[in-house]
């Protein structure tokens, strides 16, 4: 009498094949980050079981690598929500789409951490939970190339902000331009504004507005920023249980190089130049 065989062999090819799929279909995806830590460390109550929904800021590159939330599988932030998902024994992260004003009043909901560089203020402190700062940021001037800017100059410049931003508080209270700034719900729409030549200069974070340049063919350059002291923490609606959780990790990343090695791999070859070597204008 034949020996039972357990074999993989005495399976058909087919099933096999169907079998392996499976096993694959269940397996993590974090897109192209790399993760580390130990995965299940911390536990995290999520909108959809399994994954980490996360709201993004786009186009955002380097932050977010894609142009729609469909293609994003790296970048600063992506990653950065990656690793918190691996750490809280998470399969993958879900990019959702939310207006940015919803988000810094409190009125978006349906994602568990928005990392879209938001600046902690004490006003969105007031309707949002942030979580500790992950970047320092201040705000970058772009420009068409070739155009010149001083401290005179950009008062009579027609500037751009972004909806429900700081900057545009920035440059009411301290540039105090001759003419009303003009402001465009999206950072896509400030570009296209200054591509088209309806405005001169657009103010907004200096690593993005880097990138923008950068990917622009020598379109944009950035001529300046303003040191505003900014930092960028992740938000939370009041009411979200994660706030501890989410305040560790960022800790832990701090500690143990995390937050370093994104910005070396995502931030530094995107942005073309240091942003501490853009000449600093004072209102």
């Amino acid at each position: 009498m034949k020996p039972p065989h357990s074999s993989w062999r005495q399976y058909p090819l087919a099933i096999l094949l169907s079998v392996f799929s499976w096993v694959a279909s269940m397996a993590a995806d974090y897109g192209k980050c790399e993760v580390s830590g130990v995965r299940g460390s911390v536990t995290l109550q999520t909108v959809v079981p399994g994954a980490l929904s996360v709201r993004p800021t786009l186009p955002a590159p380097g932050w977010w690598n894609g142009d729609s939330p469909d293609t994003i599988k790296d970048g600063f932030e992506y990653c950065l929500a990656a690793n918190m998902a691996y750490r809280a024994g998470l399969d993958r992260v879900i990019v959702v789409n939310r207006s940015f004003a919803q988000v810094v009043t409190g009125q978006a909901k349906g994602f568990d951490i928005a990392l879209s560089e938001i600046t902690i203020t004490d006003e969105r402190k007031r309707v949002l939970n942030f979580t500790e700062p992950y970047f320092s940021s201040d705000q970058g001037i772009l420009v068409k190339s070739g155009t010149k800017i001083d401290k005179k100059r950009i008062k009579n410049m027609r500037l751009a902000a972004e909806q429900a931003t700081t900057t545009l508080q920035f440059i009411m209270d301290n540039i105090k331009p001759v003419e009303q700034p003009k402001v465009y719900p999206s950072v896509a729409s400030m570009y296209a504004a200054l591509a088209a030549g309806q405005v001169d200069a657009v103010l907004y974070d200096t690593p993005n507005v880097l990138a923008r340049a950068k990917e622009s063919h020598g379109m944009f350059e950035v001529v300046g920023r303003y040191d505003m002291g900014e930092k960028w923490g992740g938000v939370v609606n009041k009411e979200s249980p994660n706030l501890a959780v989410f305040n560790k990790l960022i800790e832990d990343f701090k500690n143990d190089g995390t937050l370093e090695r994104l910005t070396s791999r995502y931030l530094t070859p995107t942005l073309g130049m240091d942003p501490a070597k853009l000449p600093v204008l004072t209102p």
